[in-house]
């Protein structure tokens, strides 16, 4: 019968909550570590239970003759200490891998295996060390700054809502928080209001909307994750979804890794959200679930790493699900050359931005949590403008990165624009992807009401358009509550306390969106 042991290991002023489950047979094994902060439900649950349970859960590894030593994190479920997002994470981890090594059922060899924020975990442990051959790190990005911002927009429907919920989630269980709280001005005095406490980490975030800040470079803004993984030169199956909250970046650190490195790894992208929750998304593609379609994939992965057993995806390339074409494909997902272009329209459409009175959208699509669900009416507000595209003469395959031109201006020093592109089905409008920018980003001697060009680029997608749709683009100037409402006013906008109304304009006949099209 396979044996658990518990421990808590004491480290840093915490006691670290530790379960190590090792196979029926006697003798040393490859171990695969899993560190996880979402384990309150398992806080006051007996050793024996826990045991079971996990027996059942880690069967596939151990039957396959791993040993699986899994940790509740700082200041969740068993473990004690605080919950700070990111803060101790590498020198926990570091200090696991150790006390791993000093075990008698170490073999030599460990893997690294999570999900979200349980990859992040093993993120943090870059450089990598030599005992350390290969890993499974699925939905989610490396770099700090996409969790936080796009193109300087805060996003609530990320770290926002999340960062909340996960901070000292024991010592400060209850927080005064609803979405709406991101709204207060200043914004730099959410902490204080929210946690009744200053939240240094967490400050400074909302002080750095600028990708290039020397910032996100220092601990706070995630040094210790930043390019973990592009000469990591070991065997690392990347998994993101179409609707995931990180599939940008995961392109991102996919296209970054060294030739040597990417050789040895592999991409998979399914059709669906954060996890694969096919049951929550607009469409269920039956045969898009990866788990079902290649049960057990990350086993067989480690196994393949250790020469017991065929690889489960082609390494060296991007193994992905191409959207209402109904297939899996394996190539290098590289952007195709050839762009088609599709101007907005005749005009000049005009509408009124008020901070006081956000827009709405359904779904975070690939950039915030909510996955793809049916969009809402066209033109539901005075201040969403809907434009579609004609109907397309034959079925068109656009793979990779949709881009669009915006030609704009507005009345203020100051202001965001936000695109969101859907395709539409007989059944609705599948939403596709979004963008958010403002002026800013373009021109830090902005005049107003003169015209500028704003650029926006799409995280990658692979779908099919058929014959006799048409695509639907609906521009506003906010998205709540994925993003923080921009005030219109010029400056750093967690400092902001006024808002002011925006009169912003769009020129539809220099504006347009380009698809990458495939054949």
């Amino acid at each position: 019968m396979s044996k658990v042991s518990f421990y808590y290991i004491d480290f840093n002023r915490a006691e670290l909550f530790t379960m190590v489950c090792l196979p029926e047979e006697k003798g040393t094994f490859p171990t695969v570590i899993l560190r996880s902060p979402y384990v309150d439900a398992e806080e006051n649950i007996e050793h024996a239970e826990l045991a079971k349970n996990k027996l059942i859960q880690y069967k596939p590894w151990l039957d396959h003759g791993y040993a699986v030593v899994y940790q509740h994190c700082r200041g969740r479920g068993k473990s004690t200490g605080d919950c700070i997002p990111f803060i101790n994470e590498r020198e926990d981890g570091l200090f696991l891998h150790d006390w791993i090594r000093k075990q008698s059922f170490y073999n030599g060899e460990l893997y690294l295996f999570g999900h979200s924020y349980n990859a992040l975990v093993h993120f943090v442990t870059a450089p990598f060390a030599d005992d350390i051959k290969g890993a499974v790190l699925k939905g989610f990005d490396s770099e700090r700054y996409n969790g936080a911002y796009r193109n300087g927009s805060y996003k609530i429907g990320l770290f926002g809502a999340w960062y909340v919920r996960q901070y000292k989630k024991k010592s400060i269980p209850n927080k005064n928080y609803t979405d709406e709280c991101y709204n207060m001005l200043p914004l730099c005095e959410f902490s204080k209001t929210v946690f009744g406490e200053a939240a240094e980490a967490f400050d400074e975030m909302l002080k750095h909307p600028n990708r290039d800040d020397d910032f996100w470079k220092t601990r706070y803004g995630g040094v210790e994750t930043h390019n973990a993984i592009n000469h990591a030169n070991i065997p690392i199956l990347l998994v993101t979804g179409f609707y995931d909250i990180f599939t940008g970046g995961i392109f991102d650190m996919w296209n970054a890794l060294d030739n040597e490195t990417k050789s040895k790894c592999a991409l998979v992208v399914h059709p669906f959200d954060h996890g694969c929750k096919c049951d929550g998304q607009a469409i269920v593609f039956e045969d898009g679930n990866i788990y079902k379609e290649v049960p057990h994939f990350s086993v067989k992965w480690f196994d393949a790493i250790r020469g017991n057993e065929t690889l489960p995806f082609e390494k060296g390339k991007v193994t992905y699900y191409k959207l209402f074409d109904h297939a899996w494909c394996c190539d290098d997902f590289y952007t195709a050359n050839k762009y088609e272009k599709f101007v907005l329209g005749e005009g000049t459409v005009t509408y009124r931005y008020d901070p006081e009175d956000p827009a709405t959208f359904n779904g975070g699509l690939s950039a915030n949590f909510g996955g793809n669900v049916w969009q809402s009416p066209p033109n539901l507000r005075s201040d969403i403008i809907t434009l579609y595209t004609s109907e397309f003469t034959k079925d068109t395959y656009v793979k990779g990165k949709i881009r669009a031109k915006l030609a704009v201006k507005t009345n203020c020093e100051d202001t965001c624009f936000y695109m969101r592109i859907s395709l539409c089905k007989p059944e609705g409008d599948y939403g596709l992807r979004d963008d958010i920018n403002q002026i800013s980003n373009i021109s830090d001697e902005y005049i107003p009401n003169t015209e500028i060009e704003m650029d926006f680029s799409f995280d990658e997608h692979a779908f099919v358009i058929k014959r006799g749709e048409k695509l639907r683009i609906d521009i506003s100037s906010s998205a709540f509550p994925l993003y923080v409402r921009h005030t219109n006013n010029k400056g750093m906008f967690s400092q902001q306390t006024t808002t002011r109304v925006a009169d912003n304009s769009v020129n539809l006949e220099n504006s347009y969106i380009e698809l990458p099209i495939s054949e």
